[in-house]
C-alpha cells in the first residue's frame, strides 16, 4: 500500500537529463529514464527491503525522450521502480502497461528477487497478447537501488596485460567456488569467494593472466526452468546491464565486486566479463514485461517489419536488442564504460557478437556498434573479444571482426579434437591452427593474437568429457536428451564415462596432456576452461546451462594434482619460448616456419595425410621443434645438430631437459617440444 505522508518533492532547478539512471551527487539523486514513445513516467519509491511503496511521483520533465527529475535528500539505499504510460497497441509494437512495475535499465544494484507470477505479464497469461493485463506486478518484481559511487581503490587501475602474454581462464563465479574446501561456506558462489586468497593463488600458480567470467549482469531464472526446479545457471538471460547478479553478492552490495576486482589486480590478474547485449530476459511477445518491453518495446527491440507485433529474433531467445537505435546503443556503451571506469574491469567477451553488427543489409563489420567502440576513448583500450556468430542468416563470421577485437575460434577446437581422436585428413587443418589460423585472421593488419584458441568452453563437453564420452548425457536437463549439439568430436578411449580400467585412464591422461600441449604451443591466445587443468567432468552433459549443482561446480577434492602441475608447466614453457608473437609465423616479421617429414626431410605435398605433424619455428632467439603425433609410436629423424628435449607428454614427468640428436622415439598420442639456438638453416 502506498504511503504519501512524507511525499518528497522534486527540485526542478537541479534536474539534469545528461545522465541516465539514478545519479547520486552527495546531496540528492537525479532520476532519468529514456522512452521515446511514453506519455508519462511514474517513479515509485520503496523502503529499503523493496516491499513497501512509500511514494509515487511523476517525473516532471522530459526532453529528447529522457524523463527526469531531481529529489533532494534521497540517496544510497533508496529502492525504486518505474511505471511507464503510453499506448498499449501490440500490433504497432507498443506494449505500455502502467500496471507493471519496471526495473530501471541503468540500475546499479537491486534488492529482492523476481518471483514468477502471471501478474508479471502485460497480457492475461493463457489469453491473447493483444489484451492488457491489469494486475499489479510490483509484489513480484526486484527493485533498483540507488548506490554510492565512492570506493577506495587504493590506486588500483586497469592492468592492460599485452595480448602476447595473455592466458585466459573461463570461469563461473558460482561454480568456481561452491565446492572449494578453503573458501568459507558463507562466501562460496559469490564475489567474496571469488576473491579468496586460495582461488587467486591457484590461478597465479597456473600462469593464468586473465579471468573471463560468465555473465554477472543481473539475469532471470526462466519460468519454465523454475517450474522444473532448474535454473539459468550460465546467466545468458540479462535483465540489468549495470547491476551485478544479486545472488553472487554475499553482502548484497555492489562494493563486493569492486573488492574482488581490486584483489585480482593486486595479484596481477585481469578480469574480463562475458556480456550479453544481443537480447534480454523478456523473451518474445509472449514473455513477461519486466523492463525494456514496458519502457518502450518499439525502441529497445528489433521488431518484424511486416508485423511489429512480433520481434525479429536472430538470437534464438525470442528477442533482439535494437542497438541500431542511438539511445539503445548509448545504453550499451554507457554500461561498458561503467564497468571499466567504476568497477575497473579489463575487458569484455561479447556473446553472439554477430547480432550486434546487424544492420539493414545484414552483418556489417564497419557498422555503428563497432565504429562506436573503436573510437571510444575508454573502450578502445580494453580487451575486446567477440563470439563471432549468431543463428541468423549469415551469422557465422569467424575472422570477420575488425581490429582491435579478438575472436573465439571454434575451428581450433574442432580441428584439434578431430586430430587427436585420429580422424583422417586433419594434418593440414591443424597446421593452420598451430600458426594462429592465418586464413581466417591474417588480413587487414590484424595480429596473430586475433584468434582465441580453446579446446573446451562452458558450452559443450569439458576437456575430460571429450576423452571420456562418445555421446552427450543430458538427461538432467529435463529435455529428454534433445538439447545440446551432437557433433562433439569426442572419443571415450574405449569405455563410456568414468572407469577403473587403468589402460583407459592412462590413454585419456596422455591425450589430455597432448591436447593441452597443442593449445599452449599454438599462435593466438590460449583459453582454458576452469577445471580442465585438473580433469573436471560434467558426466557427459554438454549443455549444462540449467544445472546449478555438483554437475557444474568444480570438484576440487578430486582434482588431479599432476595435471595441474603439467598445465602450469605449459604456461611457463609458452612464456619462456615466446610463443605469443604478434606476427604470424611464416609471414611478415613473424617466425620462420618449416614442416618436416618423420624421415628428416622437408614435408612434401603427399605427406599431409599423416597422423604426425612436425613443425620448426625459428626467430632471432631460438629454434623450436613441435611434434604432434596423433597416431602410433614411431621414430623421427631430427634436423642436424643438437636439440634440447623440453617436453614429452608420453613420460610420467613430461618435463625434460636432455640433449637429443639424430633420431628420437615419439610415442603414441604424444606431443614433444625441442629447442636449440638459432643458426644456419637446418637440413635433413
Amino acid at each position: 500500500m502506498k504511503d504519501d505522508t512524507k511525499k518528497p518533492a522534486f527540485d526542478r532547478n537541479v534536474r539534469r537529463s545528461t545522465r541516465l539512471g539514478a545519479d547520486y551527487d552527495g546531496e540528492g539523486t537525479n532520476f532519468a529514464l529514456w522512452s521515446h514513445h511514453a506519455t508519462r513516467v511514474e517513479l515509485c519509491l520503496y523502503d529499503e527491503t523493496g516491499t513497501h511503496e512509500t511514494a509515487r511521483l511523476d517525473l516532471p520533465d522530459m526532453e529528447g525522450g529522457i524523463w527526469h527529475g531531481y529529489l533532494p535528500d534521497v540517496g544510497p539505499g533508496q529502492a525504486y521502480g518505474y511505471r511507464v504510460h503510453g499506448p498499449f497497441a501490440p500490433e504497432e509494437g507498443h506494449r505500455f502497461n502502467p500496471n507493471k512495475l519496471l526495473l530501471d535499465p541503468y540500475a546499479m544494484e537491486v534488492v529482492g528477487d523476481l518471483v514468477w507470477d502471471d501478474a508479471l505479464f502485460g497480457y492475461p497469461v493463457g489469453g491473447s497478447d493483444l489484451d492488457m493485463d491489469e494486475r499489479d506486478s510490483a509484489p513480484f518484481m526486484p527493485k533498483a537501488v540507488v548506490v554510492d559511487p565512492n570506493f577506495d581503490w587504493d590506486e588500483d587501475r586497469a592492468l592492460r596485460n599485452p595480448w602476447v602474454d595473455t592466458v585466459i581462464y573461463e570461469a563461473h563465479v558460482r561454480g568456481l567456488t561452491m565446492r572449494h574446501p578453503d573458501v568459507p561456506e558463507t562466501a562460496r558462489g559469490t564475489f567474496e569467494g571469488l576473491g579468496h586468497p586460495s582461488v587467486i593463488e591457484h590461478l597465479k600458480s597456473l600462469g593464468v593472466t586473465t579471468v573471463e567470467l560468465l555473465p554477472i549482469h543481473g539475469f532471470v531464472k526462466d519460468r519454465h526452468l523454475a517450474d522444473q526446479g532448474l535454473t539459468n545457471y550460465w546467466g545468458y538471460n540479462s535483465l540489468s546491464y549495470f547491476a551485478p547478479h544479486r545472488p553472487y553478492l554475499a553482502s548484497g552490495h555492489l562494493r563486493e565486486v569492486k573488492e574482488a576486482i581490486r584483489r585480482f589486480h593486486k595479484a596481477g590478474l585481469e578480469v574480463i566479463l562475458d556480456v550479453v547485449y544481443n537480447h534480454t530476459a523478456e523473451g518474445n511477445e509472449m514473455g513477461p514485461t519486466l523492463s525494456f518491453r514496458g519502457i518502450d518495446n518499439a525502441s529497445y527491440y528489433l521488431l518484424s517489419p511486416e508485423d511489429p507485433r512480433h520481434g525479429f529474433d536472430v538470437t534464438g531467445t525470442g528477442n533482439t536488442l535494437n542497438v541500431s537505435n542511438p539511445m539503445v546503443l548509448r545504453m550499451v556503451l554507457d554500461s561498458l564504460r561503467y564497468w571499466v571506469e567504476a568497477l575497473h574491469v579489463d575487458g569484455f567477451r561479447f556473446d553472439l557478437a554477430s547480432t550486434l553488427a546487424r544492420e539493414e543489409t545484414g552483418f556489417e563489420r564497419e557498422g555503428a556498434f563497432f565504429a562506436a567502440i573503436r573510437q571510444d576513448p575508454v573502450l578502445r583500450g580494453v580487451k575486446l573479444i567477440a563470439e563471432p556468430w549468431d543463428i541468423g542468416e549469415g551469422g557465422y563470421q569467424v575472422g570477420a571482426f575488425p581490429w582491435p577485437f579478438r575472436e573465439w575460434n571454434d575451428k581450433f577446437r574442432d580441428d584439434l579434437r578431430a586430430f587427436w581422436r585420429r580422424d583422417e585428413g586433419m594434418k593440414s587443418a591443424v597446421s593452420e591452427r598451430l600458426l594462429g589460423s592465418p586464413v581466417q585472421f591474417d588480413h587487414d593488419h590484424r595480429p596473430a593474437t586475433s584468434s582465441i584458441n580453446f579446446l573446451a568452453a562452458h558450452d559443450g563437453f569439458t576437456l575430460m568429457d571429450t576423452v571420456s564420452y562418445n555421446e552427450k548425457h543430458n538427461e538432467a536437463n529435463g529435455e529428454g536428451g534433445r538439447d545440446g549439439h551432437d557433433n562433439n568430436l569426442s572419443d571415450n578411449c574405449g569405455i563410456e564415462g568414468e572407469t577403473d580400467d587403468e589402460q583407459v585412464i592412462a590413454t585419456r591422461k596422455r591425450r589430455l596432456r597432448s591436447m593441452l600441449t597443442s593449445l599452449f604451443l599454438s599462435q593466438g591466445v590460449p583459453m582454458l576452461l576452469a577445471g580442465d587443468e585438473f580433469g573436471q567432468t560434467q558426466g557427459g552433459n554438454n549443455n549444462a546451462y540449467n544445472q546449478d549443482n555438483e554437475i557444474t561446480w568444480l570438484d576440487w577434492e578430486r582434482a588431479d594434482a599432476g595435471q595441474i602441475r603439467f598445465t602450469a608447466a605449459l604456461t611457463q614453457l609458452r612464456t619462456e619460448l615466446g610463443l605469443g608473437h604478434e606476427r604470424f609465423a611464416g609471414h611478415d616479421e613473424g617466425p620462420a616456419v618449416r614442416w618436416w617429414h618423420p624421415e628428416g626431410r622437408p614435408a612434401a605435398d603427399e605427406d599431409w595425410n599423416d597422423e604426425i605433424l612436425i613443425a620448426e619455428l625459428e626467430d632471432p632467439e631460438r629454434r623450436i621443434m613441435v611434434i604432434l603425433n596423433a597416431g602410433d609410436r614411431m621414430d623421427v629423424s631430427l634436423p642436424k645438430g643438437d636439440w634440447q628435449l623440453r617436453l614429452d607428454t608420453a613420460r610420467g614427468d613430461p618435463a625434460a631437459h636432455e640433449t637429443v640428436r639424430g633420431r628420437i622415439d615419439v610415442d603414441w598420442q604424444s606431443a614433444l617440444v625441442l629447442t636449440r639456438a638459432p643458426g644456419e638453416r637446418a637440413t635433413g
